[in-house]
Parts: C-alpha cells; sequence; structure tokens
C-alpha cells in the first residue's frame, strides 16, 4: 500500500508532546485558498489569550510569491481573518481561522473570491438562500493510484461500492470517520457522509448553510480533509474524473432553496428558478470548476448519472439532469432543488454566487454585475 513516510513515523511520540500545557497561551492556525483556487495552505502563530471572535484574530500575512499569488519583489500578501473553528488536531483552546487573501493594495487577489460572494449574499440575504453542498472526492495512495485498488488492475464493475459495508467493498473508512468527527469537533456544519459509486471514492455533505457561510464551511472542511489525510498518509483529490474508463466522476452537488421555496406552495419558485438557470446555462458551466468548464467536460458526458455539458435538463428524481427536483419535493410542492453541475473542484463561493446572481438577482447573459 502507497503510503507517505510521514504516516510512519511513531505517533506515540508526538502526543506526549500535544499534552504539554499551554500556560494560556494559544496556537492560531490562519488557513487560505492560495494561487490555484484549489489548494489550500496554513501556518500558525501563538496568541496570548484564546480569541472569542473572529475581531479577536490579528489580520497577518505571508510570502505570496511562494503560493503563485504575487511576484518575488513584491511578496507580502494580507491574511484577513473571516470565520474561526476549533481546532481538531491541537484542540481546546487553539483554533483554526479561514482567512481571506489582499494584495498589497488592498483589494482581493485573484482566487479570493469571497469578495465579491460576500457582497452578492449581503444584497440577497432578505431571501434567507440556504446550500447544502455534497462534496466527492476520491482517495489515492502517495504514488497517485486509487487507494485499495490492486496494484496492476482494476477492482471489479460498480455496484456493489455505493454505501457499501465490507472490506472488499470499502476502502479507508477510517479516514472518513475520522474526518466527520474532525468536523463536528469544529464546528463545521458537516451533516452527512457515504461511500459513494466508484471504490475508494467517498462523499461528505456540508449544511444547511444560509448565504456566505456554506463557502467557509466547505473549504473548511476541505482543509480538514486534507490534514486528516496527511495524518493517514494518503491523498484526498477533487479531480472530477480521476479515473478513465467507465467509473464515476466526482462533483459537489449543491441543493439550493430561498425563503419562498420553503414556503407551502414553494414549486413555483423552484420552477421558476430553474427556467432561469436554464437561460444562463454556459455561463453556469464556466464558474462550476476552476478552469472555464474544461474539467467538467471530462466529467458531465451525459454518462454515470451526469448531464451532457452542452444541454440543460431538469425532472423529477432524475440524477441524469442537470437539475434535480427531490421526489418528495415534487409531492409536497415546496423544498429545494439540486443543481448536479459543479464539478468537485469548484469553490463553492463562485457556484453560491452564480446561483444568486441568477436566481435573485435576475442577471442574464455571461457577463456579471458590479454592484459596487
Amino acid at each position: 500500500m502507497s503510503v507517505s513516510h510521514s504516516s510512519r513515523l511513531n505517533k506515540l511520540v508526538r502526543e506526549q508532546y500535544m499534552r504539554l500545557p499551554q500556560d494560556g497561551l494559544v496556537q492560531v492556525t490562519y488557513v487560505w485558498i492560495d494561487g490555484s483556487g484549489e489548494g489550500v495552505r496554513c501556518k500558525s502563530r501563538t496568541l496570548d489569550k484564546e480569541p472569542k471572535s473572529i475581531e479577536d484574530v490579528p489580520e497577518w500575512n505571508f510570502d505570496g510569491s511562494s503560493t503563485a499569488q504575487a511576484e518575488g519583489s513584491n511578496s507580502d500578501m494580507f491574511l484577513v481573518p473571516v470565520r474561526m473553528f476549533r481546532d481538531p488536531f491541537c484542540l481546546d483552546p487553539n483554533k483554526l481561522v479561514l482567512c481571506e487573501v489582499l494584495k498589497y493594495n488592498r483589494k482581493p487577489a485573484e482566487t479570493n473570491l469571497r469578495h465579491t460572494c460576500k457582497k452578492v449574499m449581503d444584497l440577497v440575504k432578505d431571501s434567507h438562500p440556504w446550500f447544502g453542498m455534497e462534496q466527492e472526492y476520491t482517495l489515492l495512495g502517495i504514488n497517485g493510484h486509487p487507494y485499495g485498488w490492486p496494484d496492476n488492475g482494476f477492482p471489479g464493475p460498480q455496484g456493489p461500492y455505493y454505501c457499501g459495508v465490507g472490506a472488499d467493498k470499502v476502502y479507508g473508512r477510517d479516514i472518513v470517520e475520522s474526518h466527520y468527527k474532525a468536523c463536528l469537533y469544529a464546528g463545521v456544519k458537516i451533516c452527512g457522509t457515504n461511500a459513494e459509486v466508484m471504490p475508494s471514492q467517498w462523499e461528505f455533505q456540508v449544511g444547511p448553510c444560509e448565504g456566505i457561510e456554506m463557502g467557509d464551511h466547505l473549504w473548511m472542511a476541505r482543509f480538514i480533509l486534507h490534514r486528516v489525510c496527511e495524518d493517514f498518509g494518503v491523498v484526498a483529490t477533487l479531480d472530477p474524473k480521476p479515473m478513465t474508463g467507465n467509473w464515476n466522476g466526482a462533483g459537489c452537488h449543491t441543493n439550493y432553496s430561498t425563503e419562498e421555496m420553503r414556503r407551502e406552495g414553494g414549486l413555483k419558485h423552484i420552477e421558476a428558478a430553474i427556467e432561469k438557470l436554464s437561460k444562463r446555462h454556459d455561463y453556469h458551466i464556466c464558474v462550476y470548476d476552476p478552469r472555464g468548464g474544461r474539467d467538467n467536460s471530462r466529467r458531465l458526458t451525459g454518462h454515470h448519472e451526469t448531464s451532457n455539458i452542452f444541454e440543460f435538463s431538469a425532472g423529477v428524481a432524475n440524477r441524469g439532469a442537470s437539475i434535480r427536483i427531490p421526489r418528495q419535493v415534487g409531492q409536497d410542492g415546496y423544498g429545494y432543488f439540486e443543481d448536479r453541475r459543479p464539478a468537485a473542484n469548484c469553490d463553492p463561493y463562485a457556484v453560491t454566487e452564480a446561483i444568486m446572481r441568477t436566481t435573485v438577482l435576475n442577471e442574464t447573459g455571461v457577463e456579471t454585475k458590479d454592484y459596487a
């Protein structure tokens, strides 16, 4: 089994240091999105006392030339704390802090998509948008091969793995359950997990979250996933199609509703929102993965429970459609709908902002409006 060298270190030795008292000092780990728009970075500092709110955590800086976010001649970038979580690795009173990244001129970095998302969410706050995102991912060995797969072959065909139980059906459950517990401890709004259709592929769900907290909680859940995998010596990839052939890809299905959709008779508002989305399909495809749709083109083929990337479709209980209305929602006449197009490596800020621009702010076409 291909695992990292670090994972083979004696963890009992580490524990004797982790139990040492801190004498009232607090370790705060700053977390941010790097220049790829997909990776997360972190570094830690000591505070004199436990921060009780995000306002108690000071701004910091980092070398943006080492994260593909700045030139070496002007490399200092600002870390602006935006949301605080408990630290499941160093434990209380230590903290994880999610940060926005600003350039030397205090303007948002190119991959700081939270900045505009927050503006849009503030504009639409009276609609009380709720989101729940289903993050699929695949566990890989350190050699890039799916964890638990035969070294020189493939597992049996898809079928027995989805929500499977048993050593011959699921690989890496210890990692999944450790991640779940760590998210609960941290205060991330994780609400479930399950094994997926392809072996070594898993999913966790975050939500319901209102407005900007959807992106905040999913990014922190991703950070915690990568840290847990680091301890186990494996890699979690969010590649939308990590294995070619007759294997499912990985998405980040996004469940969404406004207050009027959740009320009795809300189905008409759901249908109206879907109609707006149908007229702006190309725009959404462009923002639903970090490469303007190129990543999703490998996944959205019309096969393996996906829609065709070139066509918009919607239906009740249809997992081959762009938009799925759950059967229970169709029966009740109110609730939410699921946008199945976002790729696993999407930026949740971009996805949720786009949905609000189209369904609440009534934008059309491929251009977005500046509401500054």
